[in-house]
């Protein structure tokens, strides 16, 4: 290449040093911008904070909740890399008709007992589906652990099938809190936070780096590489499989929403509720 100012004629690799030099490199685009702050965004992160802090010293059952980002479920490309002698053989094309199904992880963070319990799910997120996984974890793990808890305390994000709009997503919980006498209190991170709720940083990264450049050829290979997560300060995961489908497209009636027994909080009402269970006749 020419340097037309001077006429000196010098080359890449000079070019390469030179810039390396000056703290150049090649670089990629690093999301860190949130981009337009919901009002109240840093006192609602205070809020949760306190609510966590005041559940935990009661003893009382933490958990964070979000779906993971969907899998096609076949040889398909993986994001990352692995210690190999060659690499793995897979599709070129990503089309959801050669896949074997979809995987849906939904996630359940146990603050307290820093432990993780993903159902995978084969259809669609919907309120009914995560729901379902709370229940999950609640019968299969959390009632074990937490033998005398009357509450329970969810961190959820704002959008997706438990947002905090989402009418289903609350009548879902209204049958939980009245199967098992469990007052539910849910606080829902402001939008564009969702990076910040702790199921995202200690349990869904974690699975990410554990599967990484592998593709998910088999459920039963996404089932033992979550199962298989662990770090160094003690997180473990237990995974299972939800084959049933749920419908999309369920609307709660008026009547229905007028029936929960819930609870608006004084501090960002839109963001912070408890559900306590209804009497039974």
């Amino acid at each position: 290449m020419s340097w037309h100012g001077r006429g000196y004629r010098i080359s890449t690799p000079t070019v390469a040093r030179l810039l390396r030099a000056s703290d150049y490199a090649l670089r990629v685009n690093r999301k860190k911008l949130a981009g337009k702050q919901s009002p109240g965004r840093d006192e609602q992160f205070l809020y949760i904070a306190k609510l966590r802090a005041a559940f935990l010293k009661r003893q009382s059952p933490v958990i964070s909740v979000d779906t993971k980002k969907r899998e096609l479920v076949g040889r398909f490309r993986q994001a990352g890399r692995q210690w190999r002698r060659a690499p793995h053989e897979v599709l070129i094309y990503d089309f959801r008709s050669t896949a074997a199904g979809v995987a849906i992880p939904y996630g359940i963070y146990d603050v307290g007992r820093n432990h993780g319990y993903v159902v995978v799910g084969v259809s669609h997120d919907t309120a009914a589906f995560a729901v379902a996984a709370i229940r999950s974890w609640w019968v299969q793990t959390g009632r074990q652990a937490y033998l005398s808890a009357t509450e329970l305390l969810i961190e959820a994000d704002c959008g997706g099938s438990n947002g905090n709009r989402c009418r289903a997503w609350k009548a879902g919980l209204q049958g939980f809190a009245d199967e098992f006498a469990m007052t539910i209190t849910v606080t829902h991170y402001p939008t564009g936070a969702s990076k910040w709720n702790p199921v995202e940083h200690r349990c869904f990264n974690l699975i990410s780096g554990n599967w990484a450049g592998q593709p998910l050829e088999s459920y039963e290979t996404i089932l033992k590489h979550i199962r298989a997560t662990k770090s160094a300060s003690g997180f473990r995961c237990q995974a299972r499989l939800d084959k049933r489908a749920y419908a999309t497209g369920i609307k709660i009636s008026p009547q229905e929403v007028a029936n929960l027994c819930i609870e608006k909080h004084k501090v960002f009402s839109h963001w912070n509720y408890t559900i306590r269970p209804r009497l039974k006749p």
